[in-house]
């Protein structure tokens, strides 16, 4: 009985993401989206100009940026360890605003209720409406680092996939945030508040994560202590570009597994109050 109705859920949970896919495409967040990116993208594609003759390197075409490169390759891979880290804080911050709206939408009066009424639970409804936002920033995200991978790539003939890694690490972030988003849209409704909270957690997590140099400059234990409480409860954003500016620039191991299981902890915590708070509201 229950194995039927995990079949009958996935249909469901399946138009549920199709119908994501749909409003971000009638409300023009899904090409503003791609525009943007395929601006970014653009910009590498006509303005950066990286002409590799007898060791020497120019930028967009400008004679004075010519200067000689001994090592090529590693000249590239810094190139792409900083490119990774822009689409990195470019990818997440341009995906929050364009989910922020998608969650408050689905809770309008009269579709909200029109939607209650279909043979499906709330927490389905909820969860792919989460699915569905991945959905649409995972396709932007694949669409834009693999762009620049392939430019980068077709300009200096040297491919290096570690550079793919900006890829997971960009929407595993972006999947905790957004747990954020469907928290404060479910007890707000708020887009704009949705946005600013999360923008405030990014900001804040890369200030906990500077614990080495606070904690010597708090003068008692206690303050100390609070400090790291945060920072172990935040997500670890700025931790991961870290990792994976090492990753790509240097080829060396990097410690994931914290960073991960905390920030994994604080999205499931964050996610789940979404649900119990959208099963009992009162529509």
């Amino acid at each position: 009985m229950s194995s039927q109705l995990n079949r009958s859920r996935w249909p469901v949970f399946v138009a549920l993401i199709s119908d994501t896919f749909q409003e971000a495409r009638a409300r023009w967040l899904f090409w503003g989206l791609f525009g943007l990116s395929s601006l970014l993208v653009g910009l590498f594609l006509f303005v950066l100009r990286i002409d590799i003759v007898q060791g020497a390197v120019s930028f967009m075409g400008i004679e004075a940026t010519a200067r000689p490169i001994y090592n090529i390759r590693k000249f590239v891979t810094v190139s792409y360890s900083w490119v990774s880290i822009v689409l990195y804080i470019w990818g997440t911050f341009l995906a929050v605003f364009a989910s922020a709206g998608l969650i408050p939408s689905v809770l309008e009066a009269g579709r909200i209720s029109l939607l209650l009424s279909k043979p499906l639970t709330r927490t389905t409804l909820l969860m792919g409406r989460y699915a569905g936002n991945l959905a649409v920033v995972t396709a932007n995200h694949v669409y834009l680092i693999c762009s620049i991978w392939i430019i980068i790539g077709l300009k200096t003939n040297i491919w290096e996939p570690r550079f793919l890694l900006a890829i997971p690490i960009s929407l595993f972030i972006f999947a905790v945030l957004l747990c954020v988003v469907v928290l404060i849209g479910v007890v707000s409704e708020s887009a704009a508040l949705s946005v600013m909270i999360a923008v405030a957690l990014m900001l804040v997590s890369t200030i906990l994560a500077q614990r080495d140099i606070v904690v010597k400059l708090l003068d008692s234990q206690w303050s100390r202590d609070l400090w790291l409480a945060f920072y172990w409860i935040v997500p670890k954003i700025y931790d991961f570009g870290v990792a994976m500016k090492d990753i790509i620039l240097y080829d060396r191991s990097a410690d994931w597994f914290t960073p991960a299981w905390t920030s994994a902890a604080f999205g499931i915590a964050v996610l789940s109050g979404a649900v119990y708070i959208f099963r009992r509201r009162d529509f």
